[in-house]
């Protein structure tokens, strides 16, 4: 079920009502119901695969359980292992084997055996990423002590299959998320007006930006040979702005839809392209994903505390497993690969944290010096999308090398006319910059905010078609 389809248009009223009207104040009542909600939104696009949340969701509840009342390390140790396996096996077993199963296949074929990869292919079940990497985290700070496990498994079970966040994130820590299942709710108005607006703003982000810039993007890449490199560059840019809009915007609607039901998720996106470095812009860009990484990969692994060779190799395995964990395509490596180099010099000259606060915070207009620092950084973020768009690396490295023949052949207009409409989100972006949404605007005159949201609302309506699903969505 997408967000911007007529089925949740028709779902998400129901839930919402049933959820106030009929379970004010009953806190299982509510979880229940958001259980089963989840279960029906996920479910929508095929229900066999909700085995696989239960799955998960049973694992690491008893493991959890079982974690407390154990204080023998090897036992402990053996529990959380079996939580990994079973969680990522799963995770790998779907996502990995179409990659490997095409391996062996062109491996077969130089024997002479020939096995077609297409009967051999799975089909990857919708946000598994998602909630294996968020029940995980409960998991794995039960085994810290950093959390306490729970014995409500109906808020347990709710709490990995929330269905705001379910499908492509925010990717929540289970001591943010979890306690909020099993505190009393009660309607806040303001909390639901606000979360309104961020849906509006989501949506207006993916179907009337991204999906628009998606045209282009989705007829230059292909069919790169044939056209200038100019359409080449306008094609990158649209893609940055593409996935950006189509992701956070996502990011929005999911968070605003749990403020509906008096959930607080924690904010997946600030404003990335406006980052003055790439260690900045990691800090700004799929927040929950990046932090997860640090947390649980990085910060095992020793970070940045233990000597330079082994910074470089923490960083390295880092970033790589961050393009792995996008899919078993090299060209997802290439990209986490490209991030590595870009962050490593940074890194090892400890400048990594300079840039912790808004950009430009008090000035309407950047300083020279951050102007520059922003268009390098987006450059080099815009340059290594190419790996992330295309198909193949050889696909990738041949739509750069179109792009440095300077074959300026006249282009169709048509390519232009989505610059007027990416420029006024970047301004409005950058005037928002300090703000959770776009649609943060409480001081705004009533008729000019009313005026505006019904332009948001009727440019989506008009636009909006259904087709286009989320990038994410496939990871």
């Amino acid at each position: 079920m997408r967000f911007h389809s007529l089925e949740f248009a028709i779902f998400l009223p129901i839930v919402f009502s049933l959820y106030w009207l009929i379970t004010p104040r009953r806190r299982r009542t509510q979880n229940l119901l958001l259980l089963g909600a989840s279960y029906v939104f996920y479910g929508w696009w095929d229900w066999r695969f909700l085995s696989l949340i239960v799955i998960s969701s049973a694992v690491d509840y008893l493991t959890g359980i079982l974690l407390a009342k154990s204080q023998r390390p090897g036992t402990r140790t053996r529990l959380l292992l079996l939580s990994l396996s079973v969680n990522l096996g799963i995770l790998g077993f779907f996502k990995y084997w179409n990659f490997f199963a095409e391996s062996f296949a062109q491996a077969f074929s130089l024997l002479g055996v020939h096995a077609h990869p297409q009967t051999l292919r799975l089909i990857l079940p919708v946000g598994i990423s998602f909630y294996t990497f968020q029940t995980l985290s409960y998991t794995i700070d039960v085994f810290r002590r950093k959390i306490e496990p729970t014995k409500d498994i109906v808020a347990f079970f709710a709490f990995v299959a929330f269905f705001p966040q379910l499908v492509a994130g925010p990717i929540e820590r289970a001591r943010n998320l979890l306690p909020q299942f099993k505190e009393k709710r009660s309607f806040d108005y303001e909390l639901a007006r606000d979360g309104l607006r961020q849906i509006v703003w989501g949506l207006f982000k993916k179907v009337v930006v991204a999906d628009t810039c998606a045209a282009y993007v989705d007829e230059v890449f292909p069919n790169y040979t044939s056209h200038s490199s100019l359409a080449l560059v306008l094609a990158t840019f649209y893609f940055a702005i593409q996935i950006y809009c189509d992701f956070s915007g996502y990011s929005d609607i999911a968070i605003g839809t749990a403020k509906l039901f008096g959930f607080r998720l924690m904010q997946n996106f600030r404003y990335p392209y406006f980052a003055r470095d790439i260690a900045e812009f990691w800090r700004r860009w799929h927040i929950s994903l990046s932090t997860w990484f640090r947390d649980y990969l990085y910060i095992p692994l020793g970070g940045n505390r233990v000597g330079r060779l082994k910074t470089i190799r923490n960083i390295l395995v880092t970033f790589l497993v961050s393009g792995f964990w996008h899919g078993a395509n090299l060209t997802f490596l290439a990209w986490g690969a490209l991030h590595a180099l870009y962050y490593l010099p940074l890194a090892l000259t400890q400048n990594h944290r300079r840039h912790m606060g808004v950009t430009a915070e008090g000035r309407t207009f950047p300083a020279g010096g951050e102007s520059l620092k922003m268009a390098l950084t987006f450059l080099l973020t815009t340059f290594a999308w190419i790996f992330f768009r295309a198909e193949s690396l050889s696909h990738a490295f041949s739509f750069i090398e179109r792009i440095l023949s300077f074959q300026f052949t006249p282009i169709d207009r048509s390519a232009f006319h989505y610059l007027p409409l990416v420029a006024l989100l970047m301004v409005w972006d950058w005037l928002q910059r300090g703000r959770q949404h776009g649609l943060k605007i409480d001081g705004f005159p009533v008729p000019l905010r009313w005026g505006l949201y019904s332009a948001l609302c009727w440019s989506v309506l008009a636009l909006s078609k259904g087709g286009q699903t989320f990038i994410y969505f496939q990871f």
